[in-house]
């Protein structure tokens, strides 16, 4: 059976709908950095998605290919995550979508090294006809952090952010969203495919002890 980071990594991907603190290792992903309203159609939001998408299949299917990745075993891509901000705005402001930065990722594979990725945006850009080049190998360790099951619409997280906030005010943290820890979300359905009401997102944020 294939391996599953969602399943096998349980504390990572399927929080409660109640705040949690978790201590985040460091991880591997595909990403494409990007501006813009991500509700555009065929902007370069879901651009980005196409292309993260082709190379991490391209990775995931190398095994029935000549190129051979050292430690490799069959497992099923993690979802799509994205980390977000906005200039000079505190937090996530929902209603000035045009604004949003963004880096949309998703989870490698520790036995994938840089040499690895870089065989697969090439093959994935050859066979698929797509420019690929904007993807970059990233590193992320997001240390201490809060996270909570989102259910609903996007739209509607902020009540969902403020059950957080008030959840650290009570235990002795604070938030530390800065220009290197962001404002996360990992994404468990499929938006073309699931009602909004119905759709499961992991709302992850940075945060730091309270010093007495």
């Amino acid at each position: 059976m294939a391996f599953d980071f969602k399943k096998e990594y349980k504390e990572f991907y399927m929080p409660k709908n109640k705040p949690e603190i978790v201590t985040v290792p460091k991880m591997n992903y595909i990403a494409v950095r990007g501006k813009g309203n991500p509700n555009v159609e065929g902007g370069a939001y879901q651009q980005a998605i196409g292309i993260l998408y082709a190379v991490a299949y391209t990775i995931k299917m190398s095994y029935k290919g000549s190129h051979r990745i050292e430690g490799f075993f069959e497992y099923v891509v993690p979802p799509l995550e994205g980390f977000w901000w906005q200039d000079d705005v505190c937090g996530v402001d929902y209603s000035d979508k045009d604004s949003f930065n963004w880096i949309s990722v998703i989870r490698l594979p520790d036995f994938v090294t840089e040499d690895d990725f870089r065989w697969a945006v090439e093959e994935a850009g050859r066979k698929k006809k797509l420019d690929c080049s904007s993807t970059e190998f990233f590193v992320v360790d997001e240390g201490l952090c809060v996270q909570i099951m989102h259910n609903g619409p996007f739209d509607d997280e902020p009540a969902t952010v403020a059950i957080i906030d008030r959840y650290l005010k009570e235990n002795g943290y604070e938030n530390d969203i800065n220009d290197t820890r962001l404002h996360h979300e990992i994404y468990l359905s499929d938006a073309r495919r699931v009602a909004p009401e119905k759709w499961k997102t992991v709302i992850r944020h940075p945060i730091r002890k309270i010093k007495d």
